[in-house]
């Protein structure tokens, strides 16, 4: 299983906030927020609660699994 997220279109939805207005918003860098959309980075509990409290929904409508049998579903 590998957790995916819909974080970049959150930003966009949300007046498109950049990168660093969203990590200013919830305390970390900006990096981390690219690393978290990017997906070479799974952001904490507490960080995610966070993220999803700043847009308002749950963490479940940004952050989900993706199990492998679902990508080779796809793929055939």
């Amino acid at each position: 299983m590998k957790l995916e997220n819909r974080l970049k279109s959150y930003r966009f939805d949300h007046d498109q906030i950049s990168q660093q207005d969203l990590a200013n918003e919830v305390g970390v860098t900006r990096l981390t927020i690219h690393s978290i959309e990017t997906g070479k980075f799974n952001p904490s509990t507490l960080l995610a609660l966070k993220i999803a409290r700043f847009f308002g929904v749950t963490v479940e409508d940004i952050f989900y699994l993706e199990s492998e049998n679902e990508d080779q579903n796809e793929t055939k």
